[in-house]
This record gives structure tokens, sequence and C-alpha cells, in this order.
């Protein structure tokens, strides 16, 4: 299916959209770019985005067999991995177009990870990919995570990040800047690859994460920057 002319203005303009606005747009944006979107992610990070989610699924550090939630799952990146390393994940995202392209072969589903369609406490972990950004409320965010993982679970949250150190952060801001959103325009979509670079400005600093998420019950969580800032890592035990 194509975006209409409408659903593109939505997320290819200046200013971020909020709210509602920014769920469709998210919505359309991916269903959009879904076909190309491995092969963009590859190209993009110079393959560090498979180093990124091995360390996230190293850190979750669940035993073998547990049940794993991969939230905003896109087309199963992250599920192959939780799957190589023992665990059962099932893939979770808003997108049908992502859905669609699933190639991990795990169970999933279509759903806002805002309000999740489990029980309480039925799972033991949960991963998420690149989406925090994406959300437009990451304390129900962090809450949900709490009704659905069980005491003891473990969470793994990546996401992008702002280098600390100034050459790596302008260097950084030229690349995601200027040449993403050419390479998307050459090879998928580039309204959306201009959105993407500027979403990180969705994320609130570190310390504000850790503490949202610490009084969502996961007291233990931590965080930690990846190659350099280019990518950060949260994690935590569901208390």
């Amino acid at each position: 299916m194509t975006e209409s002319a409408e659903d593109r203005a939505s997320w290819d303009t200046e200013e971020l959209p909020e709210g509602e606005e920014k769920v469709a747009a998210v919505q359309s944006m991916f269903d959009a770019i879904a076909p190309k979107y491995d092969r963009l992610n590859r190209i993009i990070s110079f393959r560090l985005d498979v180093r990124w989610r091995r360390r996230a699924v190293r850190d979750l550090a669940l035993p073998a067999g547990s049940v794993v939630l991969d939230l905003a799952s896109g087309t199963g990146d992250l599920c192959l991995d939780l799957a190589r390393g023992g665990v059962q994940p099932i893939s979770v995202d808003l997108s049908f177009g992502m859905l669609s392209a699933d190639r991990s072969g795990e169970p999933r589903v279509q759903a806002d990870i805002l309000r999740l369609p489990v029980p309480d406490r039925s799972v033991d972990g949960v991963t998420c990919g690149f989406a925090l950004r994406n959300l437009i409320d990451l304390p129900t965010f962090f809450d949900e995570l709490r009704r659905v993982v069980r005491p003891g679970g473990r969470i793994a949250l990546l996401d992008v990040s702002v280098p600390s150190n100034a050459v790596v952060r302008w260097g950084n801001n030229i690349y995601f800047g200027k040449v993403v959103p050419r390479i998307g325009a050459a090879l998928s979509d580039g309204a959306a690859y201009r959105y993407l670079p500027k979403s990180v400005a969705y994320l609130p600093d570190a310390s504000e994460m850790l503490d949202a998420l610490r009084d969502a019950g996961f007291e233990d969580a931590t965080h930690a920057q990846l190659s350099g800032g280019l990518t950060q890592l949260m994690v935590g035990t569901r208390t």
C-alpha cells in the first residue's frame, strides 16, 4: 500500500509531530519503508546495528526458554538474535507493513505497545530496539513494562543517542543530518530518512529516563552509551 500525500506530509515537516498525529505519522512511515528497512539499517550503521542488538540480548541475561516480548519489532532482526540466544521471542509492532516483512518466523501481533494485549506479569522479559523516540508517552510505556514483566524479569531498551564527545557529536550531526537523508532518498523514502535523524529530539536525557524506569519498578536500571555514544542501552530487573 502506498501512503497518501497527506500521510507523507505528516512526517515530512520541519516541526516534529506530537500526540495522535505522531502515532499516525510513525505508523504510516514504517509501513512505507518496511520493504527496504533492513538493507538501509545495515548501510547507514555500517552494520553496527548488528553489534548493538547482540549486546542488548547479552545484557538481557535471561535463561534459555524465557518468553520475551520484542516491542516495535520491525522486521524481526532482534527476534532473530533473541532466538539464537535461546529465548522465545514474540514480535509486537504497530506497523502492519513491518510485521508483513518480518522474517524471523516467530509469533507476531499488531498492537500499540503502550497498551499491550497480554496479561499482567505474563512474560520473562522485554526488548525494544530504536523505538523509544517514536512513542508519545515514555512513563506510560515504562509502566506497561512493569505490568507485563514478572518480578525478576528483565528489560533491554536500545535507542539512538547524542554523543557526549564534541567531535564525535559534530561528525554524527553531519552524517545523520545530511548524508543519511540522501541515502534514504536514493534507496527508500527520503521523507522518512529526513524525519528519523531529527526524531532523537523526542528523547529525554538519560538521567530522566533512568529515573522514570526506576519509578516504574526497575530499581536497578542502568544506562550505557555504545559506539562512542551513537547508541544507548538501558537494562533493568523488575522489582
